[in-house]
């Protein structure tokens, strides 16, 4: 069913339902993973100080993707890692594509009104722009809802089986 699955990930839920949906899909499909961590630009920021803050975050993604892909490897999975750098959303659909990713999984921080509308939603930009399947799983935390409820564009990640 599945070949390539995508899991993009950031430092906040690097162990947690994404990441589990992610590793069970793939152990049930035989699916290769593929981790991703963007660092983000940071706009308006001096040269050094730029390069200074993306290396840190670079490191940051570095060490979340070693931690996910050990997790993932210990499963019996094949696991490729990569950091990016560019606009979250813009960088995890390219990284789709160019890998021939069959689904993307991502967690969702469940954020509504306002805080939605001003912090955006990477995951929901994902959504409206990949070409392949978008799995979301609810993450704790965003509008008092808890961890034990998810939601998805292709189906229902709310228990702890992954869907298929």
């Amino acid at each position: 069913m599945y070949d390539r699955i995508l899991l993009p990930s950031d430092a906040g839920d690097a162990g947690g339902r994404a990441v589990d949906q992610a590793v069970g899909l793939a152990r049930e499909t035989g699916a290769e993973l593929h981790l991703l961590f963007v660092v983000e630009e940071v706009p308006h920021a001096p040269e050094m100080i730029e390069q200074s803050v993306e290396k840190q975050l670079r490191s940051v993604g570095e060490s979340v993707l070693a931690g996910i892909r050990d997790r993932a490897e210990g499963a019996g999975l094949s696991v490729e890692t990569t950091v990016r750098e560019g606009v979250p959303h813009v960088a995890i659909v390219d990284y789709a594509d160019e890998v021939g990713a069959d689904v993307i999984v991502m967690g969702t921080h469940g954020r509504s009104g306002l805080n939605r509308y001003l912090l955006g939603s990477v995951t929901e930009r994902v959504v409206r722009t990949a070409d392949v399947p978008v799995l979301t799983v609810r993450i704790a935390g965003g509008d008092g809802k808890g961890a034990g409820e998810g939601e998805s564009s292709e189906g229902d990640a709310g228990d702890d089986e992954p869907a298929t």
